[in-house]
């Protein structure tokens, strides 16, 4: 079975950066699959790279490689990173984009070689190691371990009485708000509120109302969603990123 390395980044798609990182892996490890999962994530944005990683990565084989490259400290004092659970191996900044990896997980800081661009150690630095570890290479091969990576987990929803209180944690492309509340924590018949703003009890899913209507569901990820059919919620309710749910 051919090698598999994902791809998670906020390059876009109007420059060379993604050629020139999948150049770096193809040339490395021949007959590798890239798969790209974004290279849309807002520039800069950590968390949503997070949630985006955490949503998909078991969703792959084991022995595949994630490569993670939203790095807004890029050539600073902060480390690169390697780590593997479960058969997976991943590589990204230390920055808290992989927080959402359980706490027995394997971390190694990776060395900065000598010519690597500052601004661009996602192909010069990131890149070859994901290579090394798809073609076989342990984390000790690449790196030297580390006890302290830097943890920044996604919030948590919290019970206040009989209401759960979470919040959005993602907007995706159709505008649809997605929050941190598992659907299985929404009693039924329970209405949900985004910022006060009442969206109703939970629909099994989009068709269940009428055009640019407002409904709730709980999503593909598990998680109770707001969404507009055949419309945006985020630009319905003004709403986006760390607004209040409440089911």
């Amino acid at each position: 079975m051919a090698t598999l390395i994902t791809l998670v980044t906020d390059f876009g798609s109007a420059d060379s950066y993604v050629a020139e990182v999948k150049g770096v892996l193809l040339s490395q490890v021949h007959g590798v699959v890239l798969v790209d999962i974004t290279h849309e994530i807002s520039p800069g944005d950590v968390r949503a790279a997070q949630y985006v990683l955490s949503r998909v990565w078991r969703r792959f084989p084991q022995g595949s490689v994630h490569l993670a490259i939203v790095d807004p400290g890029v050539g600073t004092a902060r480390r690169v990173l390697a780590a593997s659970i479960g058969g997976h191996f991943f590589v990204a900044p230390d920055n808290g984009l992989l927080s959402f990896l359980p706490h027995d997980a394997h971390f190694v800081a990776l060395p900065i070689p000598d010519g690597a661009s500052p601004t661009f150690q996602g192909r010069d630095v990131f890149a070859p190691v994901a290579g090394q570890l798809a073609l076989g290479a342990s984390l000790s091969n690449v790196g030297q371990p580390v006890t302290d990576a830097y943890r920044s987990p996604l919030p948590a929803p919290h019970h206040d009485g009989t209401v759960v209180i979470g919040e959005v944690i993602y907007v995706d492309r159709f505008g649809t708000l997605i929050s941190n509340i598992p659907g299985e924590a929404v009693e039924p018949g329970v209405r949900i509120r985004v910022e006060g703003t009442e969206i109703g009890t939970l629909a099994r899913t989009f068709g269940d109302v009428g055009r640019g209507a407002l409904l709730a569901v709980v999503g593909s990820g598990g998680t109770v969603e707001i969404a507009v059919r055949d419309g945006s919620a985020a630009r319905l309710l003004g709403v986006g990123v760390g607004a209040e749910v409440r089911a």
